[in-house]
């Protein structure tokens, strides 16, 4: 029985001697990189030692193991075009996930933090139901118990002082919306 094993072994080791050398050039004309076409080879050779049974004799054993090349090679590019799809996705999850340098916010923030401390307290509750929590005027007049009118009047009052104490080169028009909208859900979390 060990004799059977032997010559297995044997003729492999034979095979793979003859053949190694014009797997690997048929291999390298397929892929695009050097280590990707050592891979296809391994892993042809790996399917041969695995079926080293089914190898056949002689001239047939070259094509047998092209044919297992040729296979091997499919699923590769299969395997790169899955691939670069996946890096495709992670490259657009990742553009959409990272947000600018929350560093550069800080100077806004900190200008607004101030200009909001500046404000009378009614004014800045007024500001601040109504840009973060997004509450309409007579839903903040609601909360307060005021008159629609009022909220309306301290908002345009609260917005000119506000726009007044931080100026207008934070950033482009609405700069105060998304710094305190942006500010208030990071903290609030």
């Amino acid at each position: 029985m060990s004799s059977g094993i032997e010559y297995y072994e044997d003729r492999f080791r034979r095979v793979y001697l003859e053949h190694f050398e014009p797997l690997l050039a048929y291999a390298l004309r397929r892929v695009a990189h050097p280590e990707d076409a050592a891979d296809v080879v391994a892993e042809t050779f790996l399917v041969a030692w695995r079926r080293r049974h089914d190898i056949p004799a002689d001239d047939e054993a070259r094509l047998w193991l092209y044919g297992v090349a040729r296979r091997v090679l499919a699923n590769h590019h299969r395997g790169g075009v899955r691939r670069q799809r996946l890096g495709e996705r992670l490259r657009e999850q990742i553009a959409v996930a990272v947000a600018a340098d929350p560093g550069s916010e800080v100077p806004e923030r900190l200008a607004v933090r101030a200009a909001l401390a500046g404000l009378g307290e009614l004014d800045r509750e007024v500001l601040m139901l109504t840009v973060w929590e997004g509450l309409q005027p007579r839903e903040v007049a609601a909360v307060l118990g005021v008159g629609p009118a009022v909220v309306r009047t301290r908002l345009s009052r609260a917005r000119a002082r506000l726009r007044e104490m931080v100026g207008d080169d934070l950033g482009p028009p609405g700069h105060v919306l998304d710094v305190l909208t942006a500010a208030t859900r990071k903290e609030q979390r």
